[in-house]
């Protein structure tokens, strides 16, 4: 299994607006993507802004390449990301996930 990590900041306003655009978007993109097997959205705090971290999880690197393109270590970005203000980091991390549990 493959997790991919995407980071972005937000200001704290849109927050809550372009948490739902991600889903809207990023989340179903990718789940519409053979190989997608889940998703995580992470949220903190920083200075007058919010970080949301999206780590999506696929069985290969092919299937990444369907849904990024055959440059996977670029951000997938979507033409209305500015109107909420986004700082998105351009590039992804991509992990080999050795364990994964759940209980």
């Amino acid at each position: 299994m493959i997790a991919r990590e995407w980071k972005c900041r937000v200001p704290e306003v849109h927050s809550e607006g372009f948490t739902v655009y991600l889903y809207e978007t990023g989340i179903k993109d990718s789940s519409a993507t053979t190989g997608f097997l889940g998703a995580q959205i992470f949220r903190r705090s920083l200075s007058g802004k919010i970080e949301l971290t999206l780590i999506t999880y696929w069985d290969n690197l092919d299937s990444i390449k369907t849904f990024a393109g055959n440059d996977i270590s670029q951000a997938r970005l979507y033409p209305e990301d500015e109107v909420y203000e986004l700082e998105p980091d351009l590039s992804v991390q991509h992990y080999e996930v050795i364990e994964h549990q759940f209980v």
